[in-house]
C-alpha cells in the first residue's frame, strides 16, 4: 500500500508546557530563549534510570502543553448519503429532506507556551481558517486565543492569550540533537487526552514534500527531525522533548497508509520554529533572508565536472541575482559551507540560511572547478505573500446549530420512510463533526430538549436561543429503531 503523508490536525486538540526550571524571557527582546544557553540531551544507561529520566521530562514538559481548539467557517452542504444508511429504506430521507443551516466546522491540535505572559507556538495548519481558537491548560483552565501570526511555509503558528505567570516550557537545542537520542511527544492525539509516548530520532534534516500544500505556501521550507515516538491525529503543534524535557522540535506531520501512527513521525526543529517565531511575534509576519541563487542536490556525475573531494554541498544551477550576483558567485559554483560549517545537501543549505536574518552578513566557501573559493555577501529579503493575521473574528452561528445538530421536521413521507405513526415533529439529520452530540442521535425524532417539548423547528429554535456557551442540554427522543433514548451534553 502506497503511503501518504498526513498533518495531524484533527477536529479534536493537543499542547504542552515546562515546569520551574524554565527561566521567564522578555517578549519583544527574545521571545524564545537563545540555543547556545540550553544543554543537549541526556541519554540514561539504565531501564531503571531511562524510566526516572522519562518521568522527570514529563513531569517538567506537561504543564506548559496546551489543548487547542478551533472554530472555521461553516462547511459546504453535502448530499453524500452517510454510508450506514446507503440500501435501506432510511436513504431517501437523506436526499429529500430540508436541512437545517450547516456547521460551523470545528477542530484541534496541540500547542505549547513559550512566554509567562501567553504566547503559544502550534502550526499553521491547525489553526488556518479558524474565526475562533480556544486553549485549555492541563490544569483545565480555559482562555480564548488570539492568532498572533502564521507562516504555511514551515508550519508554525503563534497564539496569545491573556494572563501572566503561565507555565513554559524549556527551550532545548535542536542543533545539537543525534539520530539515536531518545524524545518523548507530548500532546492530545485522537481526543485521548494530554499523552506522552517515548522513540528515538530516527532521521534528521528529512524533506517530505508535504509544506506546498498549504494554501499560501509560496516557499516551502523542511528540515524535519524524523522520530519513531508515537504520534497520531491532534498531535499537531505539540512539543518533542529531549530527555531533560526541553522542546527539540514541535510535531507536524506522520507518514502513514492509514492516518494513524505506522512508525514514522516528523517535527519542525526548535531553532528553525523559534526563528518564525521570534518574527511573528514581532512583525506579524516572518522575513525570509535571501541568498539569490537557485539550487539543486549534487548528482552523480557532478563530482568529476566539479572536482569535488566528495558529494557534500549544493550546485548553483541559475545565473546569480541580488546578493549573491554581487558577491561575484557564478553558475556552477558549489557552496560547501556556511560560515565554516559543511553543508551537505540542499535542504541543509537553506535550513542554515532560513536561521539568519535578512541584512546579516555570511560566508559561503564555495568549489569552482575544483579551486576553493570564498565570498562574504549580505542577504536580501525573500520576498513571499504573507499569512499575516489581523484579529480573529467569530462566525455567527444559528441558534440551532450551537447544539452541534442540524434538524428538519418530519413531513409524510419521511413519517413513511421512518415507519413513524404520523408525521411532525423534528428530526436530527446530522451532527457536528467533532461535536459534542454523537453520531448515533441521527434519525432521532426529538421529543424535548431540557424538560422543553418541541414539536417543530420552531419550538426547538426557541430553546435553542434560551442557551449559552457552557450550558447542559438533555435530549429525550426516538430513535428510527423505536426505541427511545436520552443524551447529555455540554455546549462548547
Amino acid at each position: 500500500m502506497r503511503k501518504t503523508l498526513r498533518k495531524l490536525a484533527v477536529p479534536g486538540a493537543m499542547v504542552v508546557a515546562i515546569g520551574a526550571t524554565a527561566t521567564a524571557m522578555e517578549v519583544m527582546h527574545d521571545p524564545i530563549p537563545d540555543l547556545d544557553a540550553q544543554s543537549p540531551a541526556i541519554v540514561a544507561p539504565g531501564p531503571e534510570n531511562l524510566s526516572t529520566a522519562f518521568r522527570t521530562a514529563s513531569r517538567a514538559a506537561l504543564p506548559g502543553v496546551v489543548y487547542v481548539e478551533v472554530v472555521a467557517a461553516p462547511r459546504a452542504v453535502s448530499q453524500q448519503i452517510p454510508e450506514m444508511y446507503r440500501g435501506t429504506p432510511f436513504e431517501q430521507f437523506f436526499r429529500g429532506a430540508p436541512r437545517m443551516p450547516q456547521q460551523p466546522q470545528r477542530g484541534s491540535g496541540s500547542g505549547f507556551i513559550i512566554s509567562p505572559d501567553g504566547y503559544i507556538l502550534t502550526n499553521n495548519h491547525v489553526v488556518d481558517g479558524a474565526t475562533t481558537v480556544r486553549v485549555r491548560l492541563t490544569d483545565n483552565r480555559e482562555f480564548d486565543a488570539k492568532v498572533v501570526g502564521r507562516d504555511p511555509n514551515t508550519d508554525v503558528a503563534v497564539l496569545k492569550i491573556d494572563g501572566e505567570n503561565f507555565p513554559i516550557v524549556a527551550i532545548g537545542n535542536s542543533e545539537v540533537l543525534q539520530i539515536g537520542d531518545w524524545v518523548l511527544a507530548l500532546g492530545y492525539p485522537m481526543s485521548l487526552g494530554e499523552t506522552v509516548t517515548a522513540g528515538i530520532v530516527s532521521a534528521k534534516g528529512k524533506r517530505i514534500g508535504i509544506m506546498g500544500r498549504n494554501e499560501g505556501a509560496v516557499a516551502p521550507l523542511e528540515n524535519f527531525i524524523q522520530t519513531d515516538a508515537a504520534i497520531n491525529p491532534g498531535n499537531s503543534g505539540g512539543p518533542l522533548v529531549n530527555l531533560r524535557g526541553e522542546v527539540i522540535g514541535m510535531n507536524t506531520a506522520i507518514a502513514s497508509p492509514t492516518g494513524t501512527y505506522s512508525g514514522y513521525g516528523f517535527a519542525v526543529p526548535i531553532a528553525l520554529a523559534k526563528r518564525v517565531a521570534d518574527d511573528l511575534i514581532r512583525f506579524g509576519e516572518v522575513h525570509r533572508p535571501q541568498v539569490g541563487v537557485q539550487i539543486r542536490d549534487i548528482g552523480p556525475a557532478d563530482k568529476d565536472v566539479f572536482g569535488l573531494e566528495d558529494m557534500m554541498g549544493t550546485v548553483v544551477t541559475g545565473e546569480p541575482t541580488g546578493p549573491a550576483e554581487e558577491a561575484g558567485m557564478q553558475l556552477g559554483d558549489v557552496i560547501v559551507a556556511v560560515d565554516g560549517e559543511p553543508i551537505e545537501d540542499t535542504n541543509d543549505l537553506m535550513a542554515t540560511i532560513a536561521l539568519k536574518q535578512p541584512g546579516e552578513e555570511i560566508v559561503l566557501d564555495l568549489v569552482r572547478y575544483g579551486d576553493r573559493e570564498r565570498v562574504t555577501l549580505e542577504l536580501g529579503t525573500f520576498e513571499t505573500s504573507s499569512a499575516k493575521v489581523e484579529e480573529t473574528v467569530a462566525v455567527e452561528e444559528d441558534a440551532v446549530t450551537r447544539l452541534g445538530i442540524e434538524a428538519t421536521v418530519v413531513t409524510p413521507s419521511i413519517a413513511r420512510e421512518l415507519n413513524l405513526r404520523e408525521a411532525g415533529g423534528v428530526v436530527i439529520t446530522d451532527v457536528a463533526p467533532m461535536g459534542p452530540a454523537p453520531r448515533t442521535l441521527v434519525g432521532m425524532v426529538i421529543r424535548e430538549i431540557n424538560g422543553q417539548p418541541i414539536e417543530s423547528i420552531a419550538d426547538l429554535r426557541e430553546t435553542a436561543e434560551s442557551l449559552e456557551s457552557g450550558d447542559v442540554v438533555s435530549i429525550i427522543g426516538r430513535l428510527p429503531d423505536g426505541s427511545m433514548t436520552i443524551y447529555n451534553y455540554r455546549i462548547p
